[in-house]
Order: structure tokens, then sequence, then C-alpha cells
């Protein structure tokens, strides 16, 4: 067990917390008696305790405690809660990784009173260990702690390390919010299929299919995605007639708004949870944060 002995308590118990236990359980990296989660819920508690063998709390201070890493796992706006609840109860040697949308290491150091922060952004193909995700930390997260950070954030699947805290909103925007554009795609061609005349399970599995192995082909061919669609794009032929049409309606620059607005959401998110902790500098007066 790489992570033997370590004890990690998940505060929030949603859909990628509970991804991120499966990964951990499955790839035998903690046992279950090593793993805690939170949640408002009791129902959602005893589930998660009875499926994976794991200890639920209601209590995030409880949990937290014994933790060596601390994973943030909560909507962005019950965040401030828990940070309240948190702050200044966790030790200096323990590790907070977050996975909260737009919640920066800055916000998340002032509003726990504590120095040792990794900022993730993973996505939803995590929860069958395909996902990726982008992380970064503040200046005090030792070489262990990141090794620890990375081990974690490897039971979701792959692993991209940022030098700088921007690239973590840039991937929120990209792969955090890519699967929702690939499957807003999906869903369309399914649609186109039916029009065309075959049953929605028929166009389902077609399109499913389709997307699934031109992935694994791009990503064998090792070739530049231009290249891999112009050898399917014969002159005057199907792919190229098609092509025309989505050029036409300029899918390109309506795909590249979509980014920025989710990137500009991103940063929203972030300005709006430092706006609160200003809002309430009694709370956080003494310490100091880092970008």
């Amino acid at each position: 067990m790489p992570l033997r002995g370590k004890r990690i308590a998940f505060i929030g118990g949603g859909t990628m917390a509970e991804a991120m236990i499966r990964g951990l359980l499955e790839r035998h990296l903690v046992p279950p008696s090593h793993v805690e989660v939170t949640g408002p819920r009791r129902e959602r508690r005893a589930d998660l305790a009875k499926r994976f063998g794991v200890r639920a709390r209601a209590s995030n201070a409880e949990a937290a405690r014994d933790a060596h890493v601390v994973v943030l796992s909560v909507k962005p706006q019950v965040l401030p809660a828990v940070m309240r609840e948190l702050h200044g109860k966790l030790r200096a040697d323990q590790l907070v990784l977050s996975i909260v949308a737009g919640a920066t290491l800055r916000s998340l150091r002032l509003g726990l009173a504590h120095p040792a922060i990794v900022r993730s952004m993973p996505n939803t193909p995590a929860q069958i260990g395909m996902g990726v995700s982008v992380w970064t930390s503040t200046p005090d997260v030792t070489a262990d702690q990141r090794e620890l950070a990375g081990l974690v954030l490897g039971a979701l699947g792959e692993v991209v390390h940022a030098e700088v805290e921007e690239d973590v909103d840039r991937a929120t925007a990209l792969s955090g919010t890519g699967p929702a554009y690939v499957f807003l795609l999906m869903e369309a061609l399914v649609d186109a299929g039916v029009h065309l005349g075959f049953s929605r399970r028929v166009s389902e599995e077609l399109v499913l299919r389709t997307v699934e192995g031109s992935a694994a082909f791009a990503r064998a061919s090792g070739r530049h995605l231009a290249e891999l669609r112009n050898q399917v794009t014969s002159p005057g032929g199907t792919s190229a007639s098609a092509l025309y049409e989505l050029e036409k309606g300029a899918l390109r620059t309506v795909l590249s708004r979509a980014v920025y607005a989710a990137y500009q959401r991103t940063r929203e998110l972030g300005a709006s949870a430092d706006q609160e902790l200003a809002s309430k500098g009694s709370d956080t007066r003494g310490t100091s944060g880092t970008s």
C-alpha cells in the first residue's frame, strides 16, 4: 500500500468524493478503516459506509482531526461554512486537498488558517478511473505531501501538475467542464441519427462507439487532430459536406466562447470567495495568503 498508515478524510460525500473513495479502495492504496467521509444527509453517509466500509461522520472537524489528508469535496456555496468550522483546527503537518471549483489557494489558506494546500480540478470520467486532474499547491506543501497528493488524485486517472494556479482555472473550463461539451455534442448526434430514421437505441450505440473509438484512435496514432480529420475528408465527399456546414455554423467559435465563459465563471467564483473572506476580516486577521 503506497499510502500505508495514511488516513484520509473526505469533507463532503458527493459524486466526486465517492469516485475518489472507490478508486483508492479498488487500487488498495488505503484500507477502508483509514477513510472517513462526512455529509449533511444521514442517508447518504449510511450508504457510503455500507458500500465501502468506510467510517461516516456528521462532524467535519471530527473527521479531519486524525487525517493526514483532508479532502474538501463540497459544493462551492457550502465551502465558506466548512472553512469556518475547520478554521485554525488543522495541524501543521496535515495536507488539505481541495477539489472545489473556483476556490483559490489564497481563499483556502485564509479561510482555514492553514498553509499546506493543494488545489485540484478533476473531471467526471474520474468515476470510472479515466479522469484527468490538474493540480497546484502552495509553497508550504512539502515534497512528501506533493507525492501524497499525486497518489490520491491518481486514483481518479491521469494527473497533471500545474506550475501556476491560473492553469487550474483554465483546466476547470477545458477538462473539468469538458465532459459537458462532449455529452451535448453526443446528444445532438444521437438526435440527428433519430431524425435520419434510426431508433434512439441504435443511434446512441453508434454515437457512443464512434466517440469512444475516435478518442482511442487519436491517442494511439500520435498524429495531429487536423491530420486525422483530413484522412477521413475526401474531396467532394460526405465528410467534406458535413464539415462545411459545421464550419459555416461557426462550431469552433461557439466552442471557444463556451470554454472562455466557463473560465470567466471559474474566476468569478474565486473572486466571490475572496470577497466573502475579506468581509469577515475578523475571522482571518493576522493570517497571510498565497495566490
